[in-house]
C-alpha cells in the first residue's frame, strides 16, 4: 500500500463483468483529472493463446483436464506482485498489453492472442488502475492483495456469471455452447482454490443476483437485464459510510446486514459513483498531502 502511488485493483472472474465496473472508474478519472496507469490481469498470463492450447493440449495427454487461466502456473504472479510493489514504491514498473482480438492487434501489427513488449509505466501518473482475475490474490509465495490500496471484487452469482461467459463467448467469440462448458467444467479447482478466496480480501464486494429463473444457466436464452436483478454491495470495514445518504439517493435500496446495502440493478452504476467517487478522492487527497501538492497547484 503506498500513499504517494496508490493501487486500486478490480478483481472478478471471466464473464463477472469487470468491463462494467472500469467504466465507471473510467468515468470519475476522466470527470476528477486523475491520470491512472492501466494494468490489464490478461497481460500477466504466462501464455500467449496458441502457446495456451499447446500446454492444455499436453495436460490433456497425460491426464489433468483442470489446467486453466485462473491458476498460478499459467500466470506470472511474482511479477503482477512486483509491478504492484515498485508502482507503490516509485510510481513506475513493468506492463504490457495482452491483444485479444484482431482490432488491437492491428495497432500493433502482431497476431490476437499476442502480447506487446513490456514497457515502463510514464512517470506521472496519479495511481495505478488494474482490472483482472487476481487483484487480490495471495498464494504460498506472493501477496498481490497486500499492495492495493483499494480493491473491489465484482462477483454476480454463480448461475449469472456463467449465462454471461456463455453469451460473450458465443456471441463475440465464436465458440461453441459444448467449448464454453468444458472451459467452466476445467476450471473450476483453479476458481475455487484462488478465484474465490480473493473476495474475502477486498475491501468492497458488488454481486448482481437476478430476480428471474436462472437455474438452468446453459439453456438461458437471454442474461436477465439489469432490471431485472438487484446488487448487494458489501463493505469489509463500513466505518465512515454514509449509509443513510446512500439510501436517500438510491431509490428502492435498503440494508440487509450493517455492512450491506442492496440496490435495483438498474441503479449499479449511480451507486458505484456515489460509494467510490469519495474514496477516490480521499486517496488523491492523501497523496498531494504526502507529495506536498496544492489543491491550487494541481488545478
Amino acid at each position: 500500500m503506498s500513499t504517494t502511488h496508490p493501487i486500486i485493483a478490480v478483481t472478478g472472474s471471466s464473464g463477472a463483468g469487470t468491463t462494467s465496473v472500469t467504466r465507471t472508474f473510467n468515468w470519475i478519472f476522466r470527470r476528477e483529472g486523475i491520470n491512472a496507469a492501466i494494468v490489464e490481469g490478461d497481460s500477466f498470463h504466462r501464455y500467449n493463446r496458441e502457446e495456451m492450447k499447446a500446454k492444455m493440449a499436453e495436460a490433456s495427454a497425460r491426464g489433468d483436464q483442470h489446467l486453466s487461466h485462473f491458476g498460478p502456473e499459467n500466470n506470472l504472479f511474482k511479477e503482477l506482485e512486483e509491478t504492484f510493489r515498485v508502482y507503490g514504491e516509485t510510481g513506475r514498473g513493468r506492463i504490457r498489453r495482452y491483444l485479444h482480438n484482431e482490432q488491437e492487434a492491428a495497432a500493433y501489427r502482431r497476431p490476437p492472442g499476442t502480447f506487446t513488449d513490456w514497457e515502463q509505466i510514464p512517470e506521472g501518473t496519479d495511481l495505478l488502475f488494474y482490472e483482472g482475475l487476481h487483484g487480490a490474490v495471495v498464494t504460498a509465495d506472493v501477496d498481490v492483495a497486500s499492495h492495493a490500496d483499494l480493491t473491489i471484487g465484482v462477483v454476480p452469482i454463480i448461475n449469472l456469471e456463467w449465462i454471461q461467459k456463455l453469451h460473450r463467448d458465443r456471441d463475440a467469440r465464436g465458440y461453441s455452447t459444448e467449448a464454453v462448458v468444458d472451459t467452466i467444467l476445467r476450471r473450476m479447482p483453479d476458481y475455487v482454490n484462488y478465484i474465490c478466496p480473493q473476495f474475502s480480501r477486498t475491501h468492497i464486494n458488488f454481486q448482481r443476483v437476478p430476480t428471474v429463473d436462472t437455474s438452468n444457466p446453459f439453456i438461458a436464452r437471454y442474461i436477465p437485464a439489469a432490471d431485472e436483478s438487484f446488487v448487494v454491495i458489501r463493505f469489509a470495514n463500513p466505518k465512515g459510510i454514509d449509509f443513510p445518504y446512500l439510501l436517500s439517493m438510491v431509490h428502492d435500496s435498503f440494508m440487509s446486514r450493517p455492512n450491506i446495502i442492496v440496490v435495483p440493478g438498474g441503479k449499479m452504476e449511480l451507486a458505484m459513483q456515489l460509494i467510490l467517487t469519495p474514496m477516490i478522492l480521499k486517496l488523491m487527497d492523501a497523496r498531494r498531502r504526502a507529495l506536498g501538492i496544492s489543491a491550487a497547484k494541481r488545478s
